[in-house]
């Protein structure tokens, strides 16, 4: 009994200070965001002594603010819409055609791009987007879209494994084609994996900055909310109350979403385990 006690004890402790290591960033950046630059500079990590929103106004007020965050919005959701049916695709083919050296070569040779750092491929990316004249969100579309592939495909073609090929071809008896078969049956049966990819990959595209940085820093009018707020350094003279505010308004839509929909991260790895 007192060993069980101990364990919930020491379990929660570590909790605890997971959350204090959340928790503190937060706090900085929404105290910082709420004070003028004279605060700021009496101490940086004091609370606010009072509710300032001048930060939050000014940069509300800014149309440069508004170009950026629907920059930011629309390449996510171009994005991972786009991952939710290229990832899908390819997972169905490669799972249902396990047999075929091609396919089972084709797998492989996705996966190794997981074991492949970003550093390693950062130059000759920026070259060969450079060089087809993608340097643009057209271009960081595409990119956000080639990457995800490699963990996509991981997570769903293991969740598709947990599928029967009875089911397939039972369909095939009812006279369903394979796209009808993948579109009506299989898709549909593929909702709790896809919805943790959709929320995974959200948070990642959104908080993208050195994607960004790589392929749309040639012209400022493509930019996302991440550069914009990098940006403050030489637009504000390193104004941190601003930039701190800008960081908050970045973090509070991402942030609605994951606490809204979080649950589907656990459920649909879990089922892809415990099926798999």
């Amino acid at each position: 009994m007192i060993a069980k006690q101990m364990g919930q004890m020491a379990k929660y402790a570590v909790l605890a200070a997971g959350m204090i290591v959340i928790l503190i960033p937060v706090y900085v950046t929404l105290s910082t965001a709420l004070k003028t630059p004279h605060q700021s500079a009496i101490s940086f990590f004091s609370p606010p002594s009072g509710l300032y929103l001048g930060n939050f106004y000014e940069i509300v007020n800014s149309t440069k603010f508004w170009t950026y965050l629907m920059n930011s919005v629309m390449i996510t959701v171009i994005s991972v819409a786009l991952m939710l049916v290229v990832v899908p695709m390819v997972s169905y083919a490669i799972s249902r055609n396990a047999k075929s050296k091609y396919y089972v070569f084709l797998y492989f040779i996705i996966l190794s791009g997981i074991f492949v750092p970003f550093q390693v491929i950062m130059l000759p990316m920026a070259k060969q987007m450079a060089a087809l004249d993608l340097l643009n969100r057209s271009g960081l579309i595409i990119m956000h879209v080639t990457y995800a592939l490699t963990q996509g495909t991981f997570l769903c073609v293991g969740y598709l494994k947990s599928i029967p090929l009875e089911l397939d071809e039972a369909a095939k008896i009812d006279g369903c084609g394979v796209w009808k078969i993948f579109t009506r049956i299989i898709y549909r049966l593929m909702t709790p994996i896809l919805a943790t990819f959709l929320i995974l990959k959200s948070l990642f595209v959104w908080n993208d900055f050195i994607f960004s940085l790589i392929i749309l820093n040639r012209s400022n009018e493509f930019w996302t909310l991440p550069l914009y707020i990098y940006n403050f350094k030489t637009e504000y003279s390193f104004n941190y109350n601003l930039a701190f505010a800008g960081f908050f308004m970045s973090m509070v839509p991402i942030l609605i979403v994951y606490a809204l929909t979080q649950r589907f991260i656990i459920t649909g790895l879990t089922e892809g385990a415990l099926k798999h």
